[in-house]
């Protein structure tokens, strides 16, 4: 693996999410190659036409409400190329990635972590010196 670096998500970057506030067992779905689970108080999001979701507690602690249904992230990430192939446990499941793909990181630690497409990733963040 390169190397955990800061970065912040660019401003014109606003996620459509709703939360999800039904009483429910919650529910599975597949996603990133693997099964994931969304539970009630989680937020559906819709990022550039990706839905996927985000834990409760994440989500009220890493975005910021700037309009109806729109949010932005406000907290840096760490984040690193993956140098192969493989897989990475998030709080919804299990996503698998390439080699080249970044592993991101909402703490510096590593954990609560995720994967997204090199493109994806250079087209949502920046560096956060």
């Amino acid at each position: 693996m390169g190397q955990r670096q800061r970065y912040r998500k660019r401003a014109d970057q606003p996620v459509a999410a709703v939360r999800l506030e039904l009483e429910t067992e919650g529910f599975y779905f597949r996603k990133w190659g693997a099964e994931q689970y969304c539970k009630q108080g989680d937020w559906l999001v819709n990022n550039n036409g990706e839905t996927y979701t985000v834990d409760g507690d994440v989500f009220a602690r890493t975005y910021l409400k700037v309009g109806a249904g729109q949010y932005v992230k406000i907290t840096p990430i760490w984040a690193e190329v993956a140098d192969e192939a493989g897989s990475i446990v998030t709080k919804e499941g299990k996503s698998n990635y390439q080699a080249g793909d970044y592993l991101v990181s909402n703490n510096r630690d590593g954990s609560d972590a995720y994967c997204i497409s090199a493109d994806k990733f250079n087209a949502m963040y920046e560096p956060d010196p």
